[in-house]
């Protein structure tokens, strides 16, 4: 069941915009109230921002309508390519911070200037492919390292 809400035409209802900034004052419970209504299922157990969030999605799509249908057919045969019909990936996900094809890293180590290419499947280091930067960073230390790291893409905790 869809819920249509068109606040346009009732004029004794809040505007948009007021129904948004009151989201940010809302007590909790009074949040999943609103989930409830809007959703018509048992609010996640997420914290508070995510429910803003969504409820404030939620609220601009009933008033000025959901995504065009082309749309969703898009994202449905994006979806379709990436999960099949079993629900599982059909191929890994791209790295969604992986630098892009053609992008040359240098990194100084001992003294010496190290260049690798990105490329789109792999990376190359001195003519040479390398499925990983972890690999890379290996072949010019000798040791293990998170290559991401070694080439100051991430810090050491993991945050581009």
């Amino acid at each position: 069941m869809t819920i249509e809400i068109n606040y346009a035409s009732h004029p004794e209802t809040p505007s948009v915009l007021a129904r948004l900034a009151a989201l940010k004052t809302m007590p909790t419970p009074e949040l999943k109230s609103q989930w409830r209504d809007l959703f018509e299922t048992e609010p996640p157990p997420y914290n508070r921002r995510f429910l803003e969030s969504r409820l404030a999605y939620r609220i601009q799509e009933l008033v000025y309508g959901g995504l065009k249908p082309e749309t969703v057919k898009r994202l449905e045969a994006l979806g379709e390519e990436l999960y099949g019909n079993n629900g599982r990936p059909t191929r890994m996900r791209a790295d969604t911070h992986r630098p892009i094809a053609g992008t040359r890293l240098i990194r100084e180590w001992n003294g010496v200037d190290h260049v690798v290419t990105v490329r789109a499947e792999d990376f190359e280091y001195q003519g040479r492919p390398f499925k990983s930067l972890s690999a890379v960073a290996r072949a010019i230390t000798g040791t293990r390292w998170n290559g991401w790291v070694f080439f100051g893409l991430r810090n050491q905790r993991g945050r581009p």
